[in-house]
Protein backbone atom coordinates (compact mmCIF):
# COMPACT_ATOMS: atom_id res chain seq x y z
CA UNK A 1 0.00 0.00 0.00
CA UNK A 2 1.01 3.40 -0.85
CA UNK A 3 0.69 6.07 1.33
CA UNK A 4 0.24 9.39 0.33
CA UNK A 5 2.90 12.17 1.86
CA UNK A 6 0.93 14.82 0.93
CA UNK A 7 -1.84 13.62 3.24
CA UNK A 8 0.48 11.97 5.63
CA UNK A 9 2.58 14.58 6.85
CA UNK A 10 1.00 16.94 9.00
CA UNK A 11 1.13 20.87 7.74
CA UNK A 12 1.32 23.83 9.35
CA UNK A 13 -1.65 25.61 9.94
CA UNK A 14 -2.20 29.01 9.17
CA UNK A 15 -2.63 30.22 12.41
CA UNK A 16 0.93 28.33 13.22
CA UNK A 17 2.55 30.60 10.44
CA UNK A 18 1.40 33.61 11.29
CA UNK A 19 2.52 33.17 14.59
CA UNK A 20 5.71 32.19 14.03
CA UNK A 21 5.73 35.36 11.89
CA UNK A 22 4.86 37.36 14.64
CA UNK A 23 7.73 36.28 16.71
CA UNK A 24 9.97 36.67 14.28
CA UNK A 25 8.91 40.42 13.58
CA UNK A 26 8.71 40.67 17.60
CA UNK A 27 12.64 39.72 17.53
CA UNK A 28 13.90 41.40 15.17
CA UNK A 29 11.69 44.97 16.99
CA UNK A 30 13.62 44.08 20.05
CA UNK A 31 17.06 43.54 18.31
CA UNK A 32 16.31 46.96 16.26
CA UNK A 33 15.59 48.66 19.48
CA UNK A 34 18.71 47.08 21.06
CA UNK A 35 20.92 48.45 18.94
CA UNK A 36 18.59 51.93 18.41
CA UNK A 37 19.12 52.19 22.15
CA UNK A 38 23.51 50.72 21.73
CA UNK A 39 23.11 53.40 18.90
CA UNK A 40 22.00 56.33 20.77
CA UNK A 41 23.79 55.82 24.24
CA UNK A 42 27.17 55.43 22.11
CA UNK A 43 26.06 58.95 20.97
CA UNK A 44 24.94 60.57 24.35
CA UNK A 45 28.51 59.38 25.66
CA UNK A 46 30.46 61.23 22.75
CA UNK A 47 28.76 64.16 23.11
CA UNK A 48 29.45 64.63 26.34
CA UNK A 49 33.01 63.60 26.20
CA UNK A 50 32.95 66.23 23.45
CA UNK A 51 31.29 68.88 25.60
CA UNK A 52 33.98 68.02 28.48
CA UNK A 53 36.87 68.56 26.03
CA UNK A 54 35.79 72.02 24.90
CA UNK A 55 35.01 73.16 28.63
CA UNK A 56 38.70 71.95 29.32
CA UNK A 57 40.24 73.11 26.32
CA UNK A 58 42.84 75.92 27.24
CA UNK A 59 41.50 79.25 25.06
CA UNK A 60 44.10 79.63 21.76
CA UNK A 61 44.80 83.26 22.99
CA UNK A 62 45.74 82.34 26.23
CA UNK A 63 48.16 79.28 24.82
CA UNK A 64 49.68 82.16 22.67
CA UNK A 65 50.60 84.25 25.61
CA UNK A 66 51.57 81.30 27.87
CA UNK A 67 54.53 80.01 24.90
CA UNK A 68 55.47 83.48 24.35
CA UNK A 69 55.89 84.24 27.98
CA UNK A 70 58.04 80.59 28.11
CA UNK A 71 60.17 81.59 25.03
CA UNK A 72 60.81 84.69 26.88
CA UNK A 73 63.59 82.21 28.78
CA UNK A 74 63.66 79.38 26.92
CA UNK A 75 64.16 81.17 23.45
CA UNK A 76 62.41 81.48 20.34
CA UNK A 77 60.45 78.18 19.13
CA UNK A 78 61.71 76.58 22.36
CA UNK A 79 65.09 76.14 20.89
CA UNK A 80 67.06 77.03 24.33
CA UNK A 81 68.64 80.44 25.24
CA UNK A 82 72.81 80.87 26.00
CA UNK A 83 72.26 83.85 28.70
CA UNK A 84 74.59 84.56 32.05
CA UNK A 85 73.57 80.53 32.20
CA UNK A 86 72.12 77.97 29.63
CA UNK A 87 68.49 77.51 29.68
CA UNK A 88 67.39 74.48 28.37
CA UNK A 89 65.42 73.66 25.11
CA UNK A 90 62.21 72.86 25.07
CA UNK A 91 61.02 72.10 21.25
CA UNK A 92 60.06 68.55 20.88
CA UNK A 93 60.60 67.48 24.26
CA UNK A 94 58.02 64.41 25.42
CA UNK A 95 55.12 65.91 27.13
CA UNK A 96 55.09 63.46 29.60
CA UNK A 97 58.91 63.89 31.04
CA UNK A 98 57.92 68.11 30.93
CA UNK A 99 55.23 67.02 33.37
CA UNK A 100 57.03 64.66 35.28
CA UNK A 101 59.60 67.81 35.91
CA UNK A 102 57.51 70.42 36.65
CA UNK A 103 55.54 68.39 39.37
CA UNK A 104 58.77 67.69 40.77
CA UNK A 105 59.86 71.35 40.76
CA UNK A 106 56.42 72.21 42.21
CA UNK A 107 57.03 68.78 45.20
CA UNK A 108 60.71 70.56 45.43
CA UNK A 109 62.37 67.30 44.18
CA UNK A 110 64.09 69.48 41.84
CA UNK A 111 65.56 72.60 42.98
CA UNK A 112 64.67 75.37 41.18
CA UNK A 113 62.90 79.06 42.73
CA UNK A 114 61.59 80.38 39.17
CA UNK A 115 60.53 77.09 37.81
CA UNK A 116 58.62 76.36 41.03
CA UNK A 117 57.04 79.57 40.91
CA UNK A 118 55.99 79.07 37.07
CA UNK A 119 55.14 75.28 37.52
CA UNK A 120 52.32 75.07 40.65
CA UNK A 121 50.10 78.16 38.62
CA UNK A 122 49.48 75.69 35.41
CA UNK A 123 45.97 74.54 35.20
CA UNK A 124 46.06 70.63 33.88
CA UNK A 125 44.56 71.72 30.37
CA UNK A 126 47.18 74.43 30.62
CA UNK A 127 49.72 71.80 31.06
CA UNK A 128 48.53 69.44 28.54
CA UNK A 129 48.47 72.18 25.82
CA UNK A 130 51.85 73.32 26.37
CA UNK A 131 53.57 70.29 26.38
CA UNK A 132 51.92 69.46 23.61
CA UNK A 133 52.79 72.41 21.37
CA UNK A 134 56.66 72.61 22.44
CA UNK A 135 56.40 69.04 21.43
CA UNK A 136 55.80 69.61 17.87
CA UNK A 137 57.97 72.53 17.55
CA UNK A 138 60.86 71.58 15.64
CA UNK A 139 63.86 74.32 15.04
CA UNK A 140 67.59 74.05 14.10
CA UNK A 141 69.18 73.34 17.37
CA UNK A 142 71.27 76.25 19.11
CA UNK A 143 74.47 75.33 19.36
CA UNK A 144 77.13 77.78 20.74
CA UNK A 145 80.48 76.33 22.07
CA UNK A 146 79.89 72.97 21.43
CA UNK A 147 83.23 71.46 20.19
CA UNK A 148 83.03 69.33 17.16
CA UNK A 149 86.27 67.48 18.07
CA UNK A 150 84.46 65.47 20.71
CA UNK A 151 81.38 65.04 18.66
CA UNK A 152 83.16 61.46 17.84
CA UNK A 153 83.76 60.40 21.24
CA UNK A 154 80.39 61.43 22.21
CA UNK A 155 78.51 59.58 19.26
CA UNK A 156 80.50 56.57 20.38
CA UNK A 157 79.73 57.02 24.51
CA UNK A 158 76.01 57.43 23.57
CA UNK A 159 75.51 54.67 21.12
CA UNK A 160 78.03 52.31 22.98
CA UNK A 161 78.00 53.22 26.69
CA UNK A 162 81.36 52.92 28.38
CA UNK A 163 81.28 48.74 29.53
CA UNK A 164 84.61 49.20 31.57
CA UNK A 165 82.54 51.94 33.75
CA UNK A 166 78.97 50.31 33.80
CA UNK A 167 77.95 52.95 31.61
CA UNK A 168 75.18 51.59 29.69
CA UNK A 169 74.45 53.31 25.94
CA UNK A 170 72.36 56.07 26.17
CA UNK A 171 70.23 54.93 23.53
CA UNK A 172 69.04 52.74 25.35
CA UNK A 173 66.53 55.04 26.76
CA UNK A 174 66.62 57.91 24.72
CA UNK A 175 66.45 56.50 21.40
CA UNK A 176 68.87 55.74 18.18
CA UNK A 177 68.12 59.71 17.36
CA UNK A 178 67.82 60.81 20.79
CA UNK A 179 64.25 61.97 20.67
CA UNK A 180 63.22 60.62 24.02
CA UNK A 181 60.30 58.42 25.00
CA UNK A 182 57.25 59.04 27.25
CA UNK A 183 59.39 59.29 30.78
CA UNK A 184 62.95 59.60 29.10
CA UNK A 185 63.37 62.81 27.56
CA UNK A 186 64.66 64.55 24.33
CA UNK A 187 68.18 65.12 24.31
CA UNK A 188 68.77 65.95 20.07
CA UNK A 189 69.59 69.89 20.09
CA UNK A 190 69.99 70.17 23.70
CA UNK A 191 72.40 72.86 24.63
CA UNK A 192 75.61 71.38 25.37
CA UNK A 193 76.39 73.75 28.52
CA UNK A 194 73.40 72.48 29.79
CA UNK A 195 73.61 68.96 29.39
CA UNK A 196 77.41 69.45 31.15
CA UNK A 197 75.93 71.41 34.08
CA UNK A 198 73.47 69.05 34.75
CA UNK A 199 75.39 65.97 34.40
CA UNK A 200 78.05 67.37 36.44
CA UNK A 201 75.82 68.40 39.35
CA UNK A 202 72.85 65.78 39.34
CA UNK A 203 72.42 65.28 43.07
CA UNK A 204 72.53 68.93 43.92
CA UNK A 205 69.01 69.34 42.23
CA UNK A 206 67.80 66.72 41.32
CA UNK A 207 66.26 63.69 43.14
CA UNK A 208 65.58 65.21 46.23
CA UNK A 209 62.96 63.22 48.17
CA UNK A 210 64.33 60.03 47.72
CA UNK A 211 61.23 58.85 49.19
CA UNK A 212 59.72 60.09 45.94
CA UNK A 213 62.11 58.84 43.47
CA UNK A 214 61.68 59.56 39.98
CA UNK A 215 62.83 58.32 36.28
CA UNK A 216 65.54 60.80 36.91
CA UNK A 217 67.10 58.46 39.61
CA UNK A 218 68.32 56.19 36.84
CA UNK A 219 70.82 59.02 36.00
CA UNK A 220 72.25 59.30 39.40
CA UNK A 221 75.02 56.29 39.04
CA UNK A 222 75.45 56.82 34.82
CA UNK A 223 76.10 60.57 35.61
CA UNK A 224 78.85 59.94 38.60
CA UNK A 225 80.19 57.29 36.62
CA UNK A 226 81.38 59.72 33.51
CA UNK A 227 84.44 62.19 33.97
CA UNK A 228 84.20 65.56 32.66
CA UNK A 229 86.18 65.16 29.06
CA UNK A 230 83.17 61.76 28.40
CA UNK A 231 80.34 64.41 29.33
CA UNK A 232 81.52 66.92 27.24
CA UNK A 233 82.07 64.77 24.41
CA UNK A 234 78.34 63.50 24.58
CA UNK A 235 77.05 67.10 25.10
CA UNK A 236 78.55 68.06 22.34
CA UNK A 237 77.45 65.07 20.08
CA UNK A 238 73.67 65.51 21.06
CA UNK A 239 74.13 69.44 20.92
CA UNK A 240 74.68 68.76 17.26
CA UNK A 241 71.91 66.23 16.42
CA UNK A 242 68.19 67.41 14.82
Amino acid sequence: MVVNDATSRPACSTRDAGQSGEAALQQAHHRSCDFSGYCVGFLFRVRVHSAQNEKNAVPERELQAKMAYCENCHGVSGRGFQGYYPIPRLAGQQPEYIKNQLQAFIERRRTNNIMFNVSHVLTPAMLDALTTSFQNLNPKPLVIGAPKELVADGKKIYEEGLPASDVPPCASCHGPEAKGDGQFPRLAGQLSDYLVNKLKNWTKERGQDPAKPDASAIMQPIAHSLNDQQIKAVAAYLNYQE
